[in-house]
């Protein structure tokens, strides 16, 4: 790769053109790599615990570990966007997410597992995924949140593309080869990336890694607080719905793994859509607070449902509302963010705060879950209960925010 080299003066954000879009498809492959691999945690979690016998909340601890990482490492990883390094940041995250997934498929026990696919997979993400976004969104102003919405659709595909990988093909050659499998196309997207990413902005040299002056703006504080509510559930339905499905649905492994995929493919249309309409028509904030609230209601009415055909219809539901929160999640915060040298960091600090949600909330699930002898309702209810809290929170953010609201 030859890292490009940035103008002094690159003038306002073009809003467009084949290289602005270039990028969006950059960050379309990056989200699969990140949060399309996270989102597919439910096969892995069906795996661990049905043949290799650890418990849901050991598991989830694997899972928790690298979202966490990726969210953690983004407010350095970030700031190193910010200085002139988002290429070579995103190389060494690329090197280190594939590497993990491929020492993944060698391990057999928690430890090594815990190792390759928590701890060094997390690494990788929270190195490549940031600074995209913050290349991102120097190149779009008005366009903004459908070019990050956008690039968000991408972890829809991930989560489509290695689900099915792994549960297709460990039948017929094996779960560690279904993992190398997965690990070969990853390498596939980042070598795509890596020929893609082209920054736009000259270097920020100077500065803290953390600006704490950004948590005195009071709409600033009270998204973060609000985001944090909400990601503390936001991964329960995708590390358990496939253990849910099987134990209370009584479906098979493999429709399952298919509920997972609905609920993905759905998040595909719905994050450009979404912010296409907070482009044109609603403020980012408030397409924020409007779909976690319906983020919250899917989660209550989860509970009631029992049957195959009911399960069905709350995927595509349910992946419409996640897909449109994880979404609007870059869009809404960019609008609070007006200096676009600074991007990076103001990212990156939120996402470090969101990272020990992600750490503590599928365990609790779990916890939860193991409390009530197996039944899912304690979880479902504590997840749509932060939810609410969060929706709450962001509409706050809404309102404080001084400036125009559509």
């Amino acid at each position: 790769m030859i890292f490009h080299k940035i103008e002094n003066d690159p003038g306002p954000a073009p809003d467009g053109g084949a290289r602005a879009w270039l990028q969006v498809v950059a960050g379309c492959l990056i989200n699969s790599l990140t949060w399309g691999y996270s989102a597919s945690f439910g096969v892995y979690q069906l795996y661990y615990t049905t043949v290799l016998s650890f418990s849901p909340s050991q598991v989830s601890w694997i899972g928790s570990i690298q979202v966490f990482l990726t969210f953690f490492i983004g407010v350095f990883s970030g700031r190193s966007a910010d200085a002139g390094l988002a290429q070579q940041t995103v190389l060494l995250g690329c090197l280190l997410g594939v590497f993990g997934t491929f020492m993944t498929s060698l391990a057999t026990t928690y430890w090594q597992i815990f190792l390759a696919q928590g701890l060094c997979t997390g690494l990788g993400m929270g190195m490549m995924y940031m600074p995209t976004v913050a290349i991102i969104s120097s190149y779009f102003q008005k366009k903004r949140g459908l070019a990050l919405t956008t690039s968000a659709s991408g972890s829809g595909v991930g989560s489509i593309v290695f689900p099915l990988v792994v549960q297709n093909l460990q039948t017929k050659i094996g779960f560690a080869w279904a993992v190398r499998i997965q690990a070969f196309i990853a390498l596939l997207f980042a070598i795509v990336v890596l020929a893609l990413l082209r920054p736009r902005l000259p270097p920020r040299k100077s500065g803290p890694i953390l600006e704490l002056r950004a948590f005195l703006e009071l709409p600033y504080s009270l998204f973060t607080i609000g985001m944090f509510f909400i990601f503390l559930a936001l991964y329960f339905a995708f590390f358990y719905i496939n253990s849910y499905a099987t134990s209370v649905v009584g479906a098979t492994s493999e429709t399952a793994a298919n509920l997972l995929v609905i609920i993905n493919a759905i998040t595909i249309p719905s994050r450009p859509l979404l912010g296409y309409l907070s482009d044109r028509w609603l403020n980012p904030l408030l397409t924020m607070a409007v779909v976690s609230m319906l983020l919250a209601c899917m989660l209550f009415v989860w509970i009631p449902v029992t049957t195959l055909g009911a399960m069905y219809a709350w995927a595509v539901l349910y992946g419409f509302a996640t897909g449109g929160t994880q979404g609007m999640f870059t869009g809404a915060l960019a609008s609070l963010t007006h200096d676009p040298a600074k991007m990076g960091t103001r990212f990156g600090m939120v996402c470090s705060v969101l990272a020990f949600a992600t750490l503590a909330g599928p365990p609790t699930a779990g916890g939860i879950i193991e409390s009530m002898g197996g039944s899912f309702v304690g979880a479902q209810a504590w997840a749509g209960a932060v939810t609410v809290a969060g929706s709450l929170f962001i509409a706050a953010a809404l309102w404080s925010d001084p400036t125009p609201r559509c």
